[in-house]
């Protein structure tokens, strides 16, 4: 049962799918890093100086004085976080553009390599040289 289980764990298509995942999970950190730390704040500058982070809307009866939305769900208050809901879809749609981008940088690489034409093999074209030959003779 374990030399059963080491050639399924040990699989090329269950390794390849263990390496996509771990890049996967870096990948987002990275896109998450990139809207959160670079476009956002470019963004919210050119919008007049505009934090999305702090972008909510307090649905509190009675709400605290909070301007953050950190502090506004520190006190309790349910809040609705539009700002980072806006961050999210900025990510998601630098992840879907970099997803394109290399699926279609895939596909053009396999069209290409379709497109190549393959030599057939040697004794094939000794073959239909004696053919041609033969065929001449007659």
């Amino acid at each position: 049962m374990l030399k059963e289980f080491k050639e399924f764990a040990m699989k090329g298509n269950l390794v390849d799918l263990a390496v996509g995942f771990i890049l996967g999970g870096a990948f987002a950190t990275l896109v998450s890093s990139m809207v959160n730390d670079i476009v956002m704040p470019f963004v919210g500058k050119l919008m007049g100086g505009v934090d999305f982070a702090n972008m909510f809307v307090n649905l509190a009866e009675n709400p605290t004085s909070e301007t953050s939305l950190e502090a506004a769900r520190a006190a309790g208050d349910p809040a609705i976080a539009y700002g980072l809901f806006i961050n999210n879809i900025i990510a998601f749609v630098i992840v879907a553009l970099v997803m394109f981008f290399i699926i279609k940088g895939m596909n053009k690489a396999m069209v290409a390599k379709e497109e190549e034409p393959e030599e057939p093999p040697r004794n094939e074209v000794l073959l239909e040289e004696i053919r041609n030959l033969l065929a001449k003779q007659s």
